[in-house]
């Protein structure tokens, strides 16, 4: 069963870690449902720093039952974020994923138009072509229009089932969309909407909207939602090992869904105490939440952080 990876009394969990550590770990067959959004392949140096957590009397945090700690840096990771390297560091945490989904499993990877092309050729070597379902165009209308070329306005999501004959859709459970031409289909169909397509026109974050947490690369829950909503069924445990602002799961706890959040990014982790402030049964790993919440108690759930 799925659900036993967590306690009882666990809607989620949240690492600070290598994602390929915690994924190495988590057992085969064993999450209903993978979204992950990596860095895109955009050039630049990406950069990540390893701390390590030791109890400490002059610590900086303070962690559960009032002990000490203090963050020291044991290490940063880096690649160069061009083609041949992108692909090396995605490889191993796709093998992964694979083996940690259940054979009615579904996978959604999210990544630009730069890169789509390469990472599906990659992800059919590990799924296999015949477990490749959608490509589903994500079309916004934001920022700068380049004079020289179309102005590129869209992700890509690549979904991906375990087994292609045997996977979670709900279609009757998809929120459905307005027809753009109500008149022509009829009072009852009009008022039920209609299915959406591969092709989700959904507007980025808004800047003041009460969505926002200030994090670069979040995703609207708009688009969380519908995947989980079509993917999974309640009590479903959702795994997302790229996590960021935490959206993923925040998505799951509205649709009733269990989840996992990796990130080794403390500024990512910071930003997913503050939106899940006051929620009960979230347990935390490697990082404690406190400091950057309103709620002034301890996290019962809270795990020591790593030595």
């Amino acid at each position: 069963m799925t659900n036993t990876l967590l306690k009882s009394e666990v809607t989620g969990r949240i690492y600070l870690s290598d994602n390929l550590e915690v994924l190495r770990a988590l057992p085969s067959a064993s999450v209903d449902l993978i979204y992950i959004d990596p860095p895109f392949n955009t050039g630049k140096v990406q950069q990540r720093t390893q701390l390590k957590t030791v109890r400490s009397a002059d610590g900086d945090r303070v962690g559960f039952q009032g002990h000490r700690y203090e963050s020291i840096v044991v290490g940063t990771k880096r690649f160069i974020d061009s083609f041949d390297d992108y692909l090396a560091f995605l490889e191993p945490r796709l093998i992964e994923a694979h083996r940690v989904l259940a054979p009615h499993g579904s996978f959604y990877f999210h990544v630009d138009y730069r890169e789509v092309h390469y990472c599906k050729v990659l992800l059919d070597s590990i799924f296999g072509r015949a477990s490749f379902l959608n490509e589903i165009i994500w079309a916004y209308d934001y920022g700068g229009r380049p004079k020289n070329r179309w102005p590129p306005k869209h992700d890509n999501i690549l979904l991906y089932a375990k087994d292609p004959a045997h996977y979670v859709f709900n279609v009757d459970e998809i929120e459905r969309i307005p027809y753009m031409a109500p008149g022509l289909v009829g009072p009852e169909k009009a008022a039920r909407g209609k299915l959406p397509t591969d092709t989700w026109w959904h507007t980025i974050v808004p800047t003041n909207g009460s969505e926002k947490t200030g994090y670069p690369t979040q995703k609207p829950l708009g688009i969380l939602r519908r995947m989980i909503q079509a993917s999974t069924h309640s009590r479903a445990l959702v795994l997302d090992f790229f996590a960021g602002s935490g959206t993923t799961g925040v998505a799951a706890l509205e649709l009733g869904r269990r989840f996992i959040l990796v990130d080794n990014n403390p500024e990512a982790l910071a930003v997913m105490a503050r939106r899940f402030d006051g929620v009960e049964g979230i347990e935390w790993v490697g990082f404690d939440p406190v400091p950057h919440q309103r709620v002034e108690k301890q996290r019962s759930l809270f795990s020591t952080p790593a030595t």
